[in-house]
């Protein structure tokens, strides 16, 4: 029992059974100490843990779904059948994911991956960032395919469990079927696709050409270092100009689409620090150490509930470490102590990290006119390269804007804008500057919400064990300090087990079934008294117990009455008797 336990245990955790397997050569003193292999385990898993027919797993997912709006009234799910009843489209959020769009629902990536289950479902997660900067699930979802119709439906539901509300910045990969259902549920969001996906697509789309390792390294100087709409025209039409490139359908697609792919056209928007997907790409990872393309759907919802729950406990520790504990600042700037005071540990880390970066900058005012000025600052990048960046600051209104684009998307004060703040003395910086969006400070309602979680569904006898083995571990820990106390233990376990057996074997060939125990299985497996067939109409029916004491009574009744008239019987018999013999013994 301990054996299969720990197997099921370590599956639901996710723990390969390669793993599982050496932790018990390792407990048992090596191989030779088991009486069963690896392959036995992984039998074990197949046969019994993961045995869920394709009959019962839509049921079992359907129930889970059930269970957990049980639980939380707030969980959200949502699918389309076919007309054969199977799955088509499925959606589901659980209350605490809900809740924490409120918070980080400004800016969405949403990815698709394949091979998560037998059925070829596609996989589709929407995730955020908290204010630590960390990712959050807000949303799964399972498509038969990836048409316009599967994602309109798809987001439209997402936004229905949201509220109604539409995120400000919305990431996807290149996908025409998602631009398109986007445009139509989302038209006031901002779209962009993921940049890194298209720069991974360089070098297989120009690998023909003769220069292309040098074209890869042009288009990426272009894309990055353009920090105006205008000079990124330039730059790419010099670029296709240079190389010949200018009949490529593929940049050709890519210029008409610069709009939501190119940092210098999106940059003036929040991001939170967002260019790409990766972020759900890394919750598929997630995903994929621990299930395959034969997983069923209830293996998938397991993982998918392991994955919310690591992603709560990752932000319950940060938030525990940024009450408990303070970053000292790296200068004795004022402003830095305003950011020290009021930003989680991770993004005064970012701050930290711009404040550095202010030592590699040169501040030189071009033209100042009634409190509007204008600075260029020039980044050393390199021993030999300066990049220049223009700053305006408004002394009347107390704002700084940088070329960068830096704090709009990232909401993080880039060096450029501190090197003019430090140039100009300011000393206490305006608070549109310290976004609630990061502070440590603020009350969040999705923290007081627990991440949904399936209690796993176990027969009686692999409760009743569990709860033997916790509670026996703090005995056992007390009596292994000492022989004396090992000791006494082994004795009470030997008499609790003498006591046992004797119980068992008292009640052999006979068994019960209580409501603490019973449970669909059980209620199945209950046989029918065997039949007893007789002729005729039965001699008596059953009664009632009154019934039954009142002929009880007048049975007595009439017994006492004959017993009395036998007994006058033979006293008159033996009379008659005495008085016969008497006459013959005269005679």
């Amino acid at each position: 029992m301990s054996i299969r336990r720990t197997i099921e245990n370590n599956e639901e955790a996710g723990i390969r059974p390669s793993k599982t397997y050496q932790s018990f050569v390792a407990a048992a003193g090596g191989h030779r100490e088991l009486n069963f292999i690896e392959k036995d385990v992984r039998n074990y898993i197949t046969r019994e843990v993961r045995n869920v027919s394709e009959q019962e797993d839509a049921k079992e997912f359907g129930k889970y779904l059930l269970r957990m709006k049980e639980k939380n009234q707030n969980f959200f799910f949502e699918l389309q059948l076919e007309e054969d009843q199977s799955i088509k489209l499925a959606f589901w959020a659980d209350a605490r994911s809900r809740a924490a769009f409120e918070y980080f629902g400004d800016v969405i990536s949403f990815d698709t991956t394949y091979n998560t289950n037998r059925y070829n479902l596609v996989c589709g997660s929407f995730v955020g960032v908290n204010h630590h900067g960390q990712s959050t699930l807000l949303g799964c979802s399972l498509m038969k395919n990836e048409e316009i119709e599967s994602f309109k439906w798809l987001f439209q539901c997402w936004l229905r469990c949201m509220g109604g509300n539409a995120p400000k910045g919305f990431l996807t990969d290149q996908c025409a079927s998602m631009k398109r259902a986007l445009e139509a549920c989302m038209p006031t969001t901002v779209h962009r696709w993921c940049i890194w996906h298209i720069m991974k697509k360089i070098p297989s789309k120009l690998n023909g050409y003769k220069r292309h390792a040098d074209i890869e390294q042009e288009m990426r100087q272009v894309v990055w270092n353009s920090h105006s709409k205008d000079s990124f025209d330039r730059n790419w039409n010099d670029f296709l100009l240079n190389f010949g490139l200018a009949d490529n359908k593929w940049l050709s697609d890519l210029y008409e689409d610069c709009h939501i792919w190119v940092p210098i056209y999106l940059d003036h928007h929040f991001w939170a620090g967002m260019r790409s997907t990766q972020r759900s790409e890394s919750m598929h990872s997630f995903f994929n150490k621990y299930i395959t393309r034969n997983s069923s759907l209830i293996q998938f919802v397991k993982q998918y509930d392991n994955c919310l729950g690591s992603r709560e406990q990752a932000e319950r520790e940060s938030d525990a470490a940024d009450f408990h504990t303070v970053i000292p600042c790296a200068t004795k700037s004022s402003i830095e102590a305003q950011f020290q005071d009021a930003y989680t540990h991770a993004k005064f880390r970012e701050v930290q990290a711009q404040f550095r970066g202010k030592t590699n900058c040169i501040t030189r005012l071009k033209n100042s006119a009634l409190g509007y000025s204008v600075y260029e600052v020039g980044e050393q990048v390199s021993s030999s390269i300066f990049n220049k960046f223009v700053v305006t600051y408004d002394s009347v209104a107390a704002e700084v804007k940088c070329q960068c684009l830096l704090f709009e998307s990232r909401g993080i004060l880039c060096r450029h804008a501190l090197s003019v703040l430090s140039f100009e003395q300011v000393s206490q910086l305006s608070p549109r500057y310290i976004l609630e969006r990061w502070s440590k400070k603020v009350k969040r309602r999705h923290t007081h919400i627990k991440s949904s979680h399936d209690e796993p569904l176990m027969e009686p006898r692999s409760k009743r064990f569990d709860q033997l083995v916790f509670r026996s571990q703090n005995i056992c820990e007390f009596a292994s300090e000492s022989k004396e106390l090992t000791a006494i233990l082994h004795r009470a376990y030997d008499n609790v087990m003498a006591e046992m057996e004797a119980l068992k074997a008292k009640r052999k060939g006979t068994s019960s079934l209580s409501h603490e125990d019973a449970n669909l299985e059980s209620v199945n497996e209950l046989q029918s008294p065997p039949r007893i067939r007789t002729r005729g109409r039965p001699k008596n029916r059953l009664g009632s117990k009154l019934e039954k004491q009142i002929a009880n009574a007048t049975k007595k009744k009439k017994t006492k009455v004959l017993s009395e008239v036998k007994v006058m019987f033979f006293k008159f018999v033996a009379i008659e008797f005495i008085f016969l013999v008497n006459r013959l013994a005269n005679v």
